[in-house]
């Protein structure tokens, strides 16, 4: 699926060290459909594991992850994630808004077929 639009909240001229940031982009695709999505750095996730003094990312909902928050190095990421109709930035938009039930009957279906 092709990209219509993408916004950046925050100005990207506004990020202090495009390699060591995060960000939240609203993606606009062709269908009208709008998601929030969360590009973030390497060096971005070091300092956030340094932070809560832990040797390994907090679980949270995933991350789109690039090298440096420059317009082109996001845009790529982006439509990477809207081949195959959008799969992956369904998914990764989707993630975290299941409730544990909900969750948990999926997984017991994909088990049982």
């Amino acid at each position: 699926m092709k990209i219509k639009k993408i916004t950046f909240p925050t100005e990207l001229v506004e990020v202090n060290d495009i390699t060591n940031d995060n960000i939240d982009v609203f993606v606009e695709l062709e269908d009208g459909n709008t998601y929030t999505m969360v590009v973030i750095t390497p060096k971005n996730i070091l300092q956030l594991m340094e932070f809560d003094n832990k040797d390994y990312f907090v679980a949270g909902s995933p991350m789109i992850i690039v090298k440096e928050l420059t317009y082109d190095s996001v845009y790529s990421a982006l439509r990477s994630f809207c081949e195959d109709e959008a799969y992956w930035l369904k998914e990764y938009y989707l993630s975290g808004s299941f409730s544990i039930g909900l969750l948990n009957k999926m997984v017991k279906d994909l088990q049982e077929d």
